[in-house]
């Protein structure tokens, strides 16, 4: 549980990051609904999937390796079909592979992960 409240936090100091170096005469605004018409945001895809994460590595499915490692995480939406989805990859600094990938469907249910991102 402190390992997901540990990436949760890094999460949020690097989803809000963002505001702190971009110069204050420079407005970025977004409405309404998200590019993927998703029913969750990429923090709450995020969120999710660092929950999953963790899991993954308390089970054994991963080694400690990933989460000592653990370097960044990035979320993105993709089309899957008719469908979209968030992709949430975890990147780690050292290790073969480099990346595991967490699958998320629009409402934020997974539907899988691998180390491929396909």
């Amino acid at each position: 549980m402190a390992n997901f409240v540990r990436i949760t936090m890094l999460v949020t100091i690097l989803v809000f990051s963002g505001a702190l170096v971009t110069p204050a005469k420079v407005v970025y605004a977004h409405g309404g609904k998200a590019h993927s018409d998703s029913k969750v945001t990429p923090l709450a895809a995020v969120q999710k999937a660092a929950g999953l994460f963790d899991k993954l590595v308390s089970k054994g499915k991963l080694d400690a390796s990933w989460e000592i490692n653990l370097r960044s995480i990035t979320v993105y939406s993709q089309q899957r079909g008719a469908q979209w989805e968030w992709v949430v990859k975890f990147y780690r600094t050292e290790g073969t592979p480099e990346a595991v990938y967490i699958f998320l469907d629009s409402s934020g249910e997974y539907t899988g992960s691998n180390f491929t991102g396909q």
